[in-house]
């Protein structure tokens, strides 16, 4: 049950993040959720220790934990704009 939730929220959370970085239109359901599930992990490794707060993949659903998830999303985007976007010139 832990997994479909953190499916759910990993694909909130990676549209919430792709509306940030304006690349929502880029985007479909799929690469949302393994945004939001890849952000959340890379939240969790690195983020975490650094500001604190929860972690979504280990069952924590807390709004510290979200937002934290979110930052590291963003963060994901972020990557992925700078390396696209070198690309293309």
């Amino acid at each position: 049950m832990t997994l479909i939730i953190a499916i759910i929220v990993g694909g909130i959370i990676g549209w919430l993040a792709s509306i940030i970085m304006r690349r929502d239109a880029q985007q479909g359901i799929f690469l949302n959720i393994v945004v939001g599930i890849v952000g959340a992990v890379l939240a969790g490794f690195l983020l975490n220790p650094l500001i604190g707060g929860g972690n979504i993949m280990a069952g924590d659903f807390s709004l510290s934990s979200l937002l934290v998830s979110l930052l590291g999303a963003v963060i994901l985007l972020a990557i992925v704009n700078l390396f696209t976007r070198r690309s293309v010139r």
